[in-house]
């Protein structure tokens, strides 16, 4: 048989739950991760490499035989790496960047969605020197929530929910005034409050055949009861009870379909893993968001499930024979438990050792997500730190099960919401 070297860019939990999903296949040659983390080197060589220097990259994976590059994190998509290393015969597992605009910016998803007639909520665009406008838009409006987003990449924290004028103000100058927000709102999207459940659906698409992977319900907001600030993700489940069989037709058809037929239409063929962030609402499902890949920490819970070969899967796309692939998946439900700094989306501390993580199940997966080695010792070095998966027959199980070997891992200023899973919960 066959065995590929292979590249894996990025340095978080999702990539850790990759790593060690390809680490199971035959097919699987040297895998080396940039820059990985101490989970990561588990399955593999950790290489100091900037993935968005593509040159750096190229060097890199001439040297070493790479047969196939898989692009974790969003940034170098939309930046181009899967453009420039297509363009050098170097096969990537990853949108081109004018497909990987459906994340890129929230502008070009609403005008697609549009105009291929794909359900999301209405909105209204304004440049960085409209703000103004759009608070008397907003104004004119007088309906609360009222949903603002920063056009381009913000790491999941662009996105404010607003219940009055005032709130919306205060957003408005935090866009303008913060520095790591400013830079990706040139463009300001004004969008409706879509009232529902969020959840999640996962796609791998090689541009023609599209198939499902699964559906999971992320838990975006810092405090226990979806309150406080947008993170990346404080955690997540699968399946998630709110997408049912029908609620799924209804997304293949209406959303998924269409999304893969207008990128081809557009010119824009779309090759890798497509995220439909979506809101069940009274009237059906509904668009939130693309992602031009896996999310994190939805990741780190549906991989485990994934009884497919994940290299093989990933091979298929890009030699463009998914249509001959058919995606398996295990009956039981899994529970990500997301083990953060205390401070976290704003400000903490790192360096604060972590103990435990040899006292969990071995059934039970910690996939590393901030995290250092300092003088021998794992150390936090992140805003999110580790990713806790339990599984079991039943949701109730697995939350169980996560949150059981939680409490196992300890280090300073450790924080974790106590209520992932509870809306799967009570909708069981």
């Amino acid at each position: 048989m066959d065995t590929y070297n292979v590249l894996l860019i990025g340095g978080g939990g999702r990539e850790h739950s990759i790593a060690w999903k390809l680490s199971q296949s035959d097919k699987l040659g040297k895998l080396y991760t940039a820059p990985g983390n101490p989970g990561t080197a588990q399955f593999g060589t950790n290489v100091k490499i900037d993935p968005l220097n593509f040159e750096e990259v190229e060097t890199f994976v001439l040297e070493n035989k790479i047969e196939l590059v898989v692009v974790g994190p969003e940034a170098p998509l939309v930046a181009g790496i899967a453009d420039y290393l297509t363009e050098k015969n170097i096969p990537v597992f990853g949108p081109r960047t004018s497909a990987a605009m459906l994340e890129g910016s929230k502008e070009f998803a609403k005008d697609f969605m549009m105009k291929y007639e794909i359900p999301t909520a209405d909105y209204a665009v304004f440049s960085a020197d409209e703000f103004d406008d759009a608070l008397k838009f907003i104004q004119l409006k007088d309906s609360y929530p009222i949903v603002l987003k920063a056009d381009g990449l913000a790491g999941g924290k662009g996105v404010f929910i607003c219940d009055s004028e005032e709130e919306v103000q205060k957003r408005l100058n935090k866009i303008k005034n913060d520095q790591s927000l400013s830079g990706a709102a040139d463009r300001l999207v004004v969008e409706e409050f879509m009232e529902g459940e969020e959840a999640s659906v996962f796609v791998i698409s090689d541009g023609h055949t599209s198939h499902i992977i699964h559906n999971a319900q992320d838990h975006k907001r810092i405090g226990e009861g979806d309150t406080g600030l947008n993170t990346g993700g404080m955690g997540a489940y699968c399946p998630a009870p709110v997408v049912t069989d029908e609620v799924l037709a209804v997304v293949k058809e209406k959303i998924i379909d269409p999304t893969i037929a207008g990128m081809q239409l557009e010119e824009s063929a779309y090759l890798g893993i497509l995220y439909v962030g979506l809101m069940i609402t009274e009237d059906g499902p509904k668009v939130v968001e693309y992602n031009c890949r896996f999310g994190d920490p939805e990741c780190q819970a549906i991989l485990p499930p994934l009884e497919n070969d994940l290299l093989d899967l990933f091979l298929a796309t890009t030699q463009q024979r998914l249509d001959e692939k058919s995606i398996q998946i295990s009956n039981k439900h899994y529970c990500c438990v997301v083990l953060s700094s205390d401070g976290y989306p704003v400000e903490y501390e790192k360096g604060k050792e972590i103990t435990g993580i040899e006292n969990v199940d071995e059934d039970t997966f910690v996939f590393h997500a901030g995290t250092t080695l300092k003088d021998g010792k794992l150390v936090t070095n992140g805003g999110r730190v580790l990713n806790v998966v339990g599984s079991g027959h039943t949701l109730q199980q697995a939350i169980d099960k996560t949150y059981e070997n939680v409490e196992r891992i300890q280090f300073e200023n450790r924080y974790y919401r106590k209520d992932i899973g509870h809306k799967g919960l009570r909708r069981n």
